[in-house]
């Protein structure tokens, strides 16, 4: 993507520019410095941040964006201590640059090697694959790869473990819940992730959209809450019915969001669908069909309101 962006953008105001400039470091921790990507909008928000951990010994997060003037940012910043570029997923508001970026200065790319069926950056793929619990070293201190699928099959978020920062590309996102799109997005695996990040030690986030997020076990669980409720919501927006479409209960559980998100919310609400459905609680069996209460639940449901509970 280049430089530009529409006219109108409430993501590219000046005073957002002034937050989150193109091709400028700026420092948000010790030893970490965010340089915004080129590419704001209702998906990114400012802009895609690109991580620099460490001044000697350098791991890039997510180069974000081929563009070329905020490559040659990146390695201004770096100053030829580049030693990896790390990518949290493959998709392109995150991986794009990637490539070119290690070739320019002679590293690799780590990531997860697991291919995505839907979003993706075009060509990309990982010279070296990490694994779960894989420690990288730079002078601000180790990170540790986190698998954390769920927003996508390939996901993986950085811990930088002594200072407590976790590195989290789209699983967590600033003053928003982020899409879960099936196929590559899984709400159970989501569920599961957010979970396992409540027992790591994690005091504020790094996401890959926004501003530095502190009390991330609070965050966590919030997140986890929100998502349950929205499974809770869509379990009684079913229930009476004989089948639902996913546009027919997005515009009831979002009736309060911007219609323009309606067909991203489309995306999750499947998602919990197909969760779901996998635990026996709903029945369907395509995105443009209809969903119903299984009839297990429907059921249980009966016996409930007969006892008056």
């Amino acid at each position: 993507m280049n430089g530009a962006t529409p006219a109108g953008n409430p993501f590219d105001t000046p005073a957002v520019r002034q937050e989150f400039p193109f091709s400028s470091a700026v420092d948000v921790w010790p030893g970490v410095r965010r340089i915004t990507a080129p590419n704001p909008g209702f998906m990114t928000g400012p802009g895609t941040n690109t991580y620099l951990v460490g001044t000697q010994q350098v791991l890039v997060i997510d180069t974000a964006s081929d563009d070329p003037a905020h490559l040659e940012a990146i390695k201004r910043a770096a100053g030829g201590a580049v030693t990896a570029v790390l990518v949290t997923h493959a998709h392109p508001d995150h991986a794009s640059g990637a490539l070119e970026l290690a070739r320019d200065c002679g590293v690799p790319v780590y990531g997860s090697g697991i291919p995505l069926a839907g979003v993706s950056t075009p060509g990309f793929a990982p010279d070296q694959v990490l694994a779960d619990g894989d420690v990288l070293m730079t002078d601000a201190g180790p990170v540790r790869a986190l698998r954390t699928p769920g927003h996508a099959a390939d996901h993986i978020c950085y811990l930088l473990e002594k200072q407590g920062l976790l590195f989290a590309g789209d699983h967590l996102m600033e003053g928003t819940t982020v899409v879960i799109a099936p196929p590559d997005g899984d709400m159970a695996a989501y569920l599961a992730s957010l979970r396992r990040l409540q027992n790591e030690p994690v005091e504020r986030i790094a996401p890959g959209h926004g501003r530095l997020m502190h009390g991330a076990h609070a965050t966590l669980q919030q997140v986890i809450d929100h998502r349950l409720a929205r499974e809770a919501g869509i379990l009684s927006a079913l229930a009476g019915s004989d089948g639902r479409t996913i546009p027919d209960l997005v515009a009831e559980l979002y009736a309060q969001v911007p219609e323009v998100l309606h067909r991203l919310a489309q995306m999750s609400v499947y998602a919990h669908l197909i969760k779901l459905a996998a635990e026996g609680r709903v029945v369907g069996v395509a995105r443009e069909g209809l969903w119903r209460l299984a009839p297990s639940v429907t059921s249980s449901d009966q016996r409930r309101t007969a006892k008056g509970s």
